[in-house]
């Protein structure tokens, strides 16, 4: 594997009993550090979203012979719980993309969908090394929003991690994936350097800092399928019916747009 092709590993929950709606993109504590033990024998180096980009950025930096990040959406508590420790013990980088309408606190929407993190939480997670990145305020597909909501959500998910870290977030990664020219023209207009999608490919430099590619790390994730990911080894037979739901809901998503465009036209 090239080092102008990086694994970016997108995780959502952590937990040993995830709750219904986040059990298919949870992964168990055990799982978990095992996928950690992986990375470490094989001499990965985890870096943070805003470390690869800016080494993207400069033609002169290099990255190291086997970059990898770690990525988390959301902002469970399990994170906190299960993975810092096993971060920890192996001096890994990761970057936690927050919805902050979803943490435990005076922001706090009751949107989350299983036990989130607190904000206190957040910054120990900081204090160890992760990268905390924005997701939105509350957790909309951006690119179905009017401009009005999509600058809320914006800049509401950037001024609350700012107030609360004391340093505005540089990195955005897309709720659902979703995004669309008009939405990263807004993400970096509010400021963010760098966002990351979903994908389900390996990121390179010539995607641009706003639609770097991710790859989905779930439950039903094996020892053999983890193995793939970081190397990049089969990633179209492994996500080839992930693909083909995407393409057919992207289809559904541009008629929502195309509709809501014409009622507007006529009002």
């Amino acid at each position: 594997m090239s080092t102008e092709t990086v694994p970016i590993l997108m995780y959502h929950s952590v937990a040993r009993v995830p709750s219904a709606a986040t059990h298919a993109l949870s992964v168990s504590p055990d799982a978990f550090a095992r996928q950690m033990e992986v990375l470490g024998e094989q001499g990965f180096t985890p870096l943070t979203a805003a470390q690869l980009a800016a080494v993207w950025r400069s033609p002169g930096k290099a990255l190291p012979e086997r970059p990898v990040l770690i990525t988390f959406d959301d902002g469970y508590e399990g994170v906190h719980r299960y993975a810092l420790p096993v971060l920890a013990k192996h001096g890994f980088a990761s970057t936690l993309f927050v919805s902050t309408g979803w943490l435990r606190g005076e922001y706090d929407t009751g949107g989350g969908l299983d036990r989130m993190l607190d904000w206190d939480q957040v910054r120990e997670l900081a204090a160890d090394g992760a990268e905390i990145g924005g997701h939105s305020h509350t957790h909309p597909e951006l690119d179905q929003l009017d401009e009005g909501a999509l600058r809320y959500e914006l800049r509401r998910c950037r001024d609350i991690v700012a107030d609360q870290l004391g340093t505005r977030p540089v990195s955005f990664a897309y709720p659902y994936g979703y995004s669309s020219r008009r939405v990263r023209e807004r993400v970096r207009e509010t400021g963010f350097r760098q966002a990351l999608a979903v994908g389900n490919g390996l990121a390179r430099r010539a995607q641009g800092p706003y639609a770097l590619r991710r790859v989905t790390v779930r439950r039903t994730t094996g020892a053999d399928e983890f193995e793939r990911l970081v190397t990049g080894r089969a990633l179209g037979r492994t996500f080839a019916k992930d693909r083909t739901l995407t393409k057919g809901y992207a289809l559904v998503r541009r008629a929502r747009q195309v509709r809501r465009k014409a009622i507007g036209s006529r009002v």
